[in-house]
């Protein structure tokens, strides 16, 4: 009996000892997995947040296309991005600098009172939306139209992890948003602007891939050679979005100057009309929307 207490208590000393060695040791194997997620996540937000405003290292290339009509999945006669007005009039004269005002991501709750401000500085603009299908969003895909500013393409679901997945993922998302915008305003697009820019870097496939993609279907796309700031999550002031938007201005003969129309973008439309003010006083330049007489700024070469 004693030989068997002594060894059941001998047991109970080694469980002691093991019980807590491997709970430390598994404890410790779960943060070590913890800390890799933890980093990887980091790293692709910081991907992510680095794509939204890639470094302006670019070259100024020609985003030609054949004007007229043009068709697709059974559309015999569109309406390009351009409505109601003669194109030929809104260009500006030799010499003259052009700036180009767009804003990604919308329509949203901010849309109506940017169109609002931009009629009432007689400018048009550029949007490229994203494809939302509520009841209130479809007046203001509308009135972009009506209003004469350009509709373009910036993707269907804006979720990078979906779209850059493969050619055929990037492929099915815009000619999705391609035909929704169709259904919904009658123009059938034919500029987009890549989520993230040409230049991001979380696409898991080869964006001149993708640019011969577009090629090929006759459409253009369009990075920005002037970024206003508002493409960070964190707080950025009226007076940055126009100190931003204005500082280089005088550096391009052609300026697209990258905004955002979201929800939580509202420093870009406190910003807007004293933008356009400084713009407007510029000597020998002039706001215009893009169209296929505008100069393409691509951030990656299509070669």
């Amino acid at each position: 009996m004693d030989a068997q207490q002594d060894a059941h208590f001998q047991l109970m000393k080694r469980l002691l000892v093991i019980i807590p060695l491997s709970t430390i040791l598994i404890l410790l194997v779960l943060c070590i997995v913890l800390g890799v997620n933890l980093y990887d996540a980091k790293r692709e937000l910081r991907e992510l947040r680095d794509s939204a405003s890639p470094a302006m290292a670019m070259s100024q290339t020609s985003g030609e296309g054949e004007p007229g009509v043009y068709t697709a999945s059974g559309v015999d006669e569109v309406r390009q991005g351009r409505s109601g007005e003669d194109e030929a009039a809104l260009e500006a004269e030799d010499g003259e600098r052009k700036v180009y005002l767009t804003f990604d991501d919308g329509p949203s709750s901010n849309t109506g009172e940017i169109l609002d401000i931009l009629a009432e500085y007689d400018v048009k603009a550029t949007f490229f939306v994203v494809g939302k299908e509520e009841e209130r969003y479809q007046p203001l895909y509308k009135r972009i139209v009506e209003e004469g500013h350009t509709l373009a393409m910036h993707s269907y679901s804006h979720k990078y992890n979906e779209i850059y997945q493969s050619k055929e993922s990037f492929v099915e998302d815009l000619t999705k948003l391609q035909e929704f915008l169709y259904d919904t305003t009658g123009v059938w697009c034919r500029y987009c602007r890549f989520p993230g820019g040409s230049s991001n870097t979380v696409s898991s496939v080869d964006m001149h891939e993708l640019i011969d993609y577009l090629e090929e279907e006759d459409m253009s796309y369009y990075d920005w050679n002037i970024s206003s700031g508002d493409a960070s999550s964190a707080y950025i002031s009226p007076d940055a979005i126009v100190r931003n938007s204005t500082s280089k201005l005088q550096n391009f003969q052609e300026a697209i100057i990258l905004m955002h129309d979201a929800s939580d973008k509202d420093s870009t439309v406190e910003a807007l009309p004293r933008l356009i003010e400084q713009i407007q006083a510029m000597e020998d330049t002039k706001i215009l929307p893009i169209t296929d007489e505008t100069e393409a700024i691509h951030h990656i070469s299509n070669d």
